[in-house]
């Protein structure tokens, strides 16, 4: 008998645990990842790294991950943007698709999507998952690994 109640203890548990694992984003938080991510467009068009930048969080732990491999900081992450896409004619004209946004937990979001550059140097596109936190009711992302598509 003792054996027949910790099974079904284990049973509720790990569907308890699966049930709760993921939160629903409310439309709110889901507003506003959205905004961020559109003044990031914006700033990106008008050839503004720095204003790009602003959705990052600015902190040494912040973890950009690319084709050449992870980078950690804020800064950092800003010196390899004004690297890779020194001027406008390489940084061209930037749109995000969003493919799926949820919450993990509160004041954690996961932001899953697609990149364009339309540029007269050659198209480029990809995808994206970038992990956001609730800084003082100000979404930042703390975790972007961006991957170029190969075609």
């Amino acid at each position: 008998m003792s054996k027949l109640i910790i099974s079904l203890t284990l049973i509720l548990l790990v569907g308890y645990v699966n049930v709760f694992a993921q939160e629903k984003i409310s439309n709110i938080n889901k507003s506003e990842i959205l905004e961020v991510l559109k003044n990031q467009e914006d700033a990106w068009n008008r050839g503004d790294i720095p204003a790009f930048m602003e959705g990052y969080w600015k902190s040494d732990d912040l973890a950009f991950v690319g084709a050449s491999g992870p980078i950690f900081g804020w800064k950092a992450t800003k010196e390899r943007y004004l690297k890779s896409y020194p001027d406008t004619t390489g940084m061209g004209k930037l749109t995000f698709k969003v493919i799926k946004i949820q919450q993990v937990k509160e004041n954690i979001a996961q932001v899953i999507g697609s990149f364009h550059l339309k540029r007269s140097i050659g198209d480029a596109s990809g995808y994206f998952t970038l992990v956001w936190r609730k800084f003082n009711n100000q979404w930042l992302i703390i975790s972007d690994h961006t991957s170029a598509s190969s075609n």
